[in-house]
Order: structure tokens, then C-alpha cells, then sequence
């Protein structure tokens, strides 16, 4: 064999060094890019090794605490990230070519929203797509898909980004509730500029004082014309986290605003009402949920089936059922908690 074909076997030896290089500057450490291929770190940190001394230069600078890519070791990645998701693309392309939905899905979805509404149909889902496996983050965190490795991101937003393919699954509303011994204990606020006496349990923000906004529903009693409200709000709890808040209002500590999709379970159950549902909450969540993923020319069959079994089961929103802003007593006057 002459020293072309030699140095051209040297190479091929070489692809799954070069992808384990691709995956280890995704994740940014060893032990998740290990995790991430389902590997040993000490595989993962002699196949680099190898790597290295067959490239002659450096690849990875390496600390007690981390690790980063050379300059070498970023221009081959760069160079490899695209082949390498080809060669992806074209694989899942032809395993979709025997017709039954098979493989991995990596999602992202917010917490909230996953734990109280979507793990619990999972199974369904699973069940009826056995070859289908779901792996599922559980953050509030705007992950990078494509840097991050994700097959698809539910989002709460009120518009998708630009540059990713979206697919709309649901309408979502903001609500206001609370325990009926919270509102026995300091009546039941019939303007939203009565919320300025109540606790109300908020969800913080980049501004100084926080605040809601509202806008008037039709109804009999409030004119549809009516002017955008915002009320300034106080109160002894503020969460980033709208499970949080939903005890917090369950608990009677006060008012919370919260996403429908966090205050349905609580309204049926009858564990807290609708506080001013007369009055719409504007701008504190998003207005839809989403199905995001970056484009691509081929969706694998397994990722379009989820996202499709995704728009069927969320398709009616998130209403309450059950009665809303009623709360059977008089009306006592406002008191702080102390």
C-alpha cells in the first residue's frame, strides 16, 4: 500500500474520534459528553488522546475544573459539525424508510408545564410508540437545540423564534386565584386596583417594582373598551417558579398570577378559585405553546410522530372546568398577613 493510501486508512480509523470531538464541545465537559454517547469518561478522554497525537497539535486544554477547545481544536469541529449532522440526517432517513416511528427524542420543556401536564400523558404516547424513547429536560432555561443537542423544545412564549420551524399547540391564559380562606380572610377584590390591598404572590421580574397588567373582558359588569389597567403589587412571596406560587396561593399566603396550565389541577380539585375573572392578565406569560426544533431538510419520523401526538392531546388548552370567582361569604375588609 503507498503512503496515500496509508495516510487515508490512518483517517477512516479516526470518524468516531472525530465525533466524540463534535459531542465533547456540545456538552462542554467529559463526563456529559460521556453520558451523552454512553460511554466511560475514561474512554471518552483516551479516544481524544488518540486524537491528539494522531493530529500532532493539542485539541482540548484541560483544568481541575473544566475544559475548552484550542484554536485547533474549534476549526475542526467547525469543519466536522455539519458532515457529521448530515450523515445523521441521512441515517434516520433511511432507518424512517421501514414506516414505524423508532430512535431517541431529546425534548426540552418547561418545568412547570412538565411535571403538571405533560409527564403524566407520556404514557400514552409511549405505549402507543413502543420503538420510541424520550428523553426529557425538565428546565425554564432557553437552551441552544442545535448546540445543545435537542430534538425538539416545547416553549410558553407569545411568538416562536424566527429562525426555528414551530408548530402551535395550544392556546394558554394567564389567571389570578386563590384559596377561599385567603379570600374569607381579606375579602375578594372586585377591581384589579384592589389587588394594592391584597398580598399578592408574584413571579419577579427585571423591574424594581413589580407589577400586573390587566385588560377587560366582555362582560356586563366591565366595558370591553376599557383601558389597560397595571397595578403595582407587593406581597410575601415572589417565586420563579409558578408550581411554587401555586402552593404558595393553596397555602392561603395570597393572590397568585399564574400560567392556566399551572392552575388547572387546583381549580378543579377546588383548591383555589379565580380572583377578577372579569378582568384579563396580560403580559406576565406567554400566550401559546409551542413545538420548536432547528430546521432541518428531514424530520425523523420519530420526532414528527411526537410533535404530531403532542398538537392532538394539548389541543383543548387547559380550562379549569369548574366554577370560578365565586367565593360564598361576605366580603371582610382587606388585612395584611404580618
Amino acid at each position: 500500500m503507498n503512503n496515500a493510501g496509508m495516510a487515508q486508512q490512518k483517517i477512516e480509523s479516526l470518524w468516531m474520534h472525530l465525533h466524540w470531538l463534535t459531542v465533547l464541545a456540545q456538552q462542554g465537559s467529559y463526563t456529559a459528553a460521556a453520558q451523552r454517547l454512553g460511554v466511560s469518561k475514561a474512554a471518552m478522554s483516551q479516544r481524544i488522546a488518540e486524537l491528539e497525537r494522531a493530529a500532532g497539535v493539542p485539541l482540548v486544554q484541560r483544568t481541575t475544573r473544566s475544559m475548552r477547545l484550542t484554536d485547533a481544536g474549534r476549526h475542526l469541529v467547525e469543519d466536522m459539525r455539519q458532515p457529521f449532522e448530515d450523515i445523521a440526517h441521512s441515517f434516520a432517513g433511511v432507518r424512517d424508510l421501514a414506516g414505524v416511528p423508532r430512535g431517541l427524542v431529546r425534548v426540552t420543556a418547561p418545568v412547570a408545564f412538565a411535571r403538571q401536564q405533560l409527564v403524566p400523558r407520556l404514557a400514552d404516547f409511549l405505549r402507543a410508540q413502543p420503538e420510541v424513547r424520550i428523553e426529557l429536560d425538565l428546565s425554564d432555561r432557553l437552551s441552544s437545540l442545535a448546540m445543545e443537542g435537542f430534538d425538539l423544545a416545547v416553549r410558553h412564549s407569545a411568538a416562536p423564534p424566527d429562525t426555528h420551524v414551530a408548530w402551535t399547540l395550544c392556546d394558554t391564559r394567564s389567571v389570578l386565584v386563590a384559596s377561599r380562606a385567603y379570600l374569607r380572610r381579606r375579602g375578594n377584590p372586585d377591581t384589579p386596583q384592589a389587588l394594592a390591598d391584597h398580598d399578592c404572590l408574584h413571579y419577579p421580574r427585571a423591574q424594581d417594582t413589580p407589577a400586573w397588567h390587566f385588560e377587560a373582558r366582555a362582560t356586563g359588569r366591565t366595558p370591553v373598551n376599557a383601558p389597560r389597567v397595571t397595578v403595582a403589587v407587593t406581597g410575601p412571596l415572589a417565586a420563579n417558579n409558578s408550581e411554587a406560587l401555586r402552593d404558595a396561593a393553596i397555602a392561603g399566603l395570597g393572590i397568585a398570577l399564574l400560567p392556566d396550565f399551572s392552575a388547572q389541577a387546583a381549580l378543579q380539585s377546588g383548591k383555589v378559585v379565580e380572583v377578577l375573572p372579569q378582568w384579563q392578565p396580560v403580559g406576565a406569560f406567554g400566550d401559546r405553546l409551542y413545538a420548536i426544533r432547528p430546521y432541518a431538510t428531514h424530520v425523523p419520523r420519530a420526532v414528527a410522530s411526537f410533535v404530531a401526538w403532542l398538537r392532538e392531546t394539548l389541543a383543548g388548552g387547559f380550562g379549569s372546568g369548574a366554577r370560578v370567582g365565586v367565593v360564598p361569604t361576605p366580603r371582610a375588609q382587606p388585612q395584611r398577613l404580618r
